[in-house]
């Protein structure tokens, strides 16, 4: 059914496939409880997507809450990276740092993912130096920036490490979606899922590395 889709529709598909893709991938990596994954695309380019993870984590320490924080801020910066990946698998693939941006502020999508991250990185800040003045702007604005520059490189890392992980996977998704029968009507909206249990036996899913999971758990192989 698919290979049927306009090129334009196909195109739209393929991108927010791999941003979904990427929040999964890299959820999972990090130790994050993954579910399913869907797509919805209409004719006229308008969609909804969205990755199942499961937040609830049992935090009993300050360094456990700021392994959670960053690693969910990680998740979300990921979407963003994943979707300005070229379709085509290669070595060397690289994140289009301009596109990613825009992306992730609103010029292409992704406002929600920018929302929680501008949150949780003030609270972030906030356990991590908890001895700054909160009137100092200049030096709170400096300590954000630290830790925005800091995860998003980090995030670029493991989203260039596996992007072929992604891509396959946003492909797989892509592939599996059908159009859906609108009575009375010309159906225009194509509509795809996997499963949980269907990602779960794929090949490409159970060999994505643990990656650094929760406090006391990153390796120096860890990227």
């Amino acid at each position: 059914m698919t290979k049927k889709m306009p090129p334009a529709v196909r195109d739209r598909a393929v991108q927010i496939a791999n941003h979904e893709m990427g929040h999964y991938v890299v959820a999972r990596a990090l130790g994050f409880e993954t579910g399913g994954v869907s797509l919805t695309v209409t004719m006229d380019l308008r969609h909804q997507a969205g990755a199942s993870i499961t937040l609830a984590h049992s935090i009993s320490s300050i360094e456990a809450m700021k392994e959670h924080l960053e690693a969910r801020m990680m998740v979300l910066f990921a979407g963003a990276m994943a979707q300005s990946l070229t379709s085509k698998r290669s070595l060397g693939k690289r994140v289009d740092q301009p596109k990613a941006t825009a992306i992730l502020k609103g010029e292409l999508g992704a406002e929600q993912d920018y929302a929680k991250i501008r949150e949780l990185r003030h609270l972030l800040r906030n356990i991590t130096f908890p001895e700054t003045d909160p009137a100092s702007a200049e030096r709170v604005a400096a300590e954000l920036k630290e830790i925005t520059d800091r995860l998003w490189l980090r995030t670029q890392t493991i989203v260039e490490a596996l992007a072929d992980t992604i891509i396959g996977l946003g492909e797989a998704l892509v592939d599996g979606v059908d159009i859906v029968e609108q009575w009375g009507r010309a159906a225009d909206t194509y509509e795809g899922v996997l499963t949980r249990e269907a990602l779960e036996r794929m090949g490409l899913v159970q060999a994505i590395p643990a990656l650094c999971v929760w406090a006391g758990s990153c390796s120096d192989a860890d990227p």
